[in-house]
């Protein structure tokens, strides 16, 4: 660019002095006599067309916040939801494991719930600046009382909004919260086997831990209790770690993990990775390395047995996730206080 501005904000015109050409937008200059009946030119509307072609401009500079500009707009509390995959962690660290901690660990929480029969610590995934946490149901089964603490401390008291317990989730409402990092929710149709992935939780309650690793196999039939109160000492320990029996049951191809899973059970397609999970991680965070969160974790292998001790505890590389495609279709049902 040539042109410049004075400070007082007078255009400097770097051809002062210089004869010029008039300026028309027509070229062709016209001829020196119009004929009789030349019709006159269209007018451009500059109005309308001109408000959609700008915001077109900008809605497509803005990509993955295109959410947060709806929210701001319209005043609701709109879900960060990606169709592809929205770059959430900065270019400088794009594809590290440091980077998307970086970009993703203060939409994590730690969840602390009680009940008559004990207490469990698990993990969630914030969605909506206002509050709103996706988790597993087995995490806040029966609980009454929650609390979360965000990443950098600050605890809250939540109340559970809807629950799921044949997909295993639950959605919770932070109470006098605003202002909230909330989590973009990216697109689990895309993801291959070998992609690497982060996953965020509380693994044993230390709050803000994180693993990485690969997603390892795709739809893998995992089953799980769906009975509030069946296997409660199992289900209310799970992020406990508290040794024998306090793994969250689950089975997969006709055998029974960590525990037995009882007779009301549910099955659903879940992502497989050998990113660390252990007891705590429930509920957290897998993540792509965009920074998207691709899964909801809910079950880890734990070659923990009745004759183990809960030194030989631990995850071995096998956990699972719920895709997020499926949380994102059971949303509205959540929102809209189920109780399954």
């Amino acid at each position: 660019m040539t042109e410049s501005f004075h400070r007082s904000g007078e255009y400097e015109n770097p051809y002062e002095g210089q004869q010029q050409a008039p300026v028309n937008p027509e070229w062709p200059p016209p001829p020196a006599y119009a004929p009789a009946h030349a019709p006159h030119p269209k007018k451009r509307g500059r109005g309308p067309l001109a408000l959609i072609a700008a915001v077109a401009i900008v809605a497509a500079a803005i990509g993955g916040g295109t959410a947060y500009g709806i929210q701001e707009l319209t005043g609701h509390d709109t879900v960060a939801s990606s169709s592809t995959s929205t770059n959430v962690v900065p270019s400088s660290q794009k594809g590290t494991v440091a980077g998307v901690a970086k970009a993703v660990s203060p939409s994590i929480v730690e969840i602390s719930a009680t009940s008559s029969a004990g207490s469990s610590t698990g993990s969630g995934v914030i969605i909506t600046s206002g509050g709103e946490i996706v988790t597993n149901n087995h995490v806040v089964s029966g609980a009454s009382r929650i609390k979360a603490t965000t990443s950098d401390g600050t605890s809250y008291t939540a109340k559970v909004v809807g629950t799921d317990s044949k997909k295993d989730l639950a959605l919770i409402k932070l109470e006098n919260a605003s202002g909230l990092k909330a989590a973009t929710l990216g697109d689990s149709a895309g993801i291959q086997v070998g992609d690497q992935v982060v996953a965020i939780g509380s693994p044993e309650g230390l709050s803000g831990t994180v693993t990485s690793g690969i997603i390892s196999a795709l739809d893998r039939d995992v089953t799980v209790p769906t009975e509030e109160g069946q296997d409660q000492g199992q289900s209310q320990q799970w992020g406990q770690g508290q040794g024998q029996g306090d793994q969250w049951p689950f089975e997969f191809g006709g055998r029974q993990f960590n525990g037995d899973t009882g007779s009301s059970t549910t099955t659903y397609k879940a992502l497989q990775t050998d990113a660390s999970l252990n007891p705590g991680n429930s509920g957290g965070a897998l993540i792509d390395m965009n920074g998207n969160i691709i899964g909801i974790n809910s079950a880890m292998y734990s070659p923990t047995s009745q004759a183990s001790s809960s030194s030989d505890a631990g995850s071995i590389g096998l956990g699972f996730a719920i895709p997020i495609n499926t949380v994102k279709a059971d949303l509205a049902k959540l929102r809209a206080g189920s109780t399954d």
